[in-house]
């Protein structure tokens, strides 16, 4: 069937009606970095911030995708950029149900990162860049993949043998080189109150 034939009819319920029950504005944050920089450390510490404080938030990790719905993907730069645009279609199903979503995923290329936004909702997307020296991240080497990659068991393996395009106007810098995991949810927290994701009621 073509896709000029396929019309889903509107539901019952409004992405303003969610907003307005939920008390939030279901935000994609899009967390971007080197393995090892933090991204899901970081995510994971701020969903249970914000759902301790009841908003409806859920954590998009990229092995979890990995592992399903892209596990067909190989690493080659054309299957990253499918990846990324998988996950951002996820992202925004999950923003259409009001939900704020953390999406945790090295998406190494700017234009991955751009089209990533373009798929979210106007003015609810955020770059979230965790930054991290290769140096950091390779002494950290939580999951054992930069040794391996060195040893050349992986190939095209961010920062080793594959690139890694840092961002140019990031919305929000968490360097964890400089900052505990704790702070930088704490300067995420207060970036998302000034953005009106969340009400300025409670601190951290």
């Amino acid at each position: 069937m073509e896709k000029r034939y396929l019309h889903r009819e509107p539901g019952k319920v409004s992405f303003e009606q969610r907003c307005t029950s939920y008390g939030q504005k279901p935000a994609i944050f899009w967390f971007t970095g080197l393995s090892g920089a933090g991204k899901s450390t970081i995510a994971d510490l701020f969903e249970q911030v914000l759902f301790d404080r009841g908003q409806i938030v859920f954590t998009l990790d990229a092995d979890d995708l990995r592992k399903r719905l892209n596990a067909d993907l190989g690493f080659s730069m054309k299957d990253r950029a499918e990846n990324v645009r998988r996950a951002a279609e996820s992202a925004r199903q999950l923003q259409d149900a009001g939900v704020i979503v953390l999406a945790t995923f090295i998406s190494p290329t700017r234009a991955s990162r751009e089209k990533a936004r373009t798929i979210a909702r106007d003015g609810l997307f955020f770059e979230v860049y965790v930054k991290a020296e290769l140096e950091t991240c390779m002494r950290r080497d939580p999951k054992g993949f930069y040794q391996k990659a060195l040893d050349g068991k992986i190939k095209n393996y961010t920062g080793v043998d594959s690139i890694y395009e840092v961002p140019k106007n990031a919305d929000i810098l968490l360097d964890t080189d400089k900052n505990t995991a704790r702070e930088c949810v704490e300067k995420l927290f207060v970036f998302a109150q000034e953005k009106g994701i969340i009400s300025k009621e409670d601190n951290v």
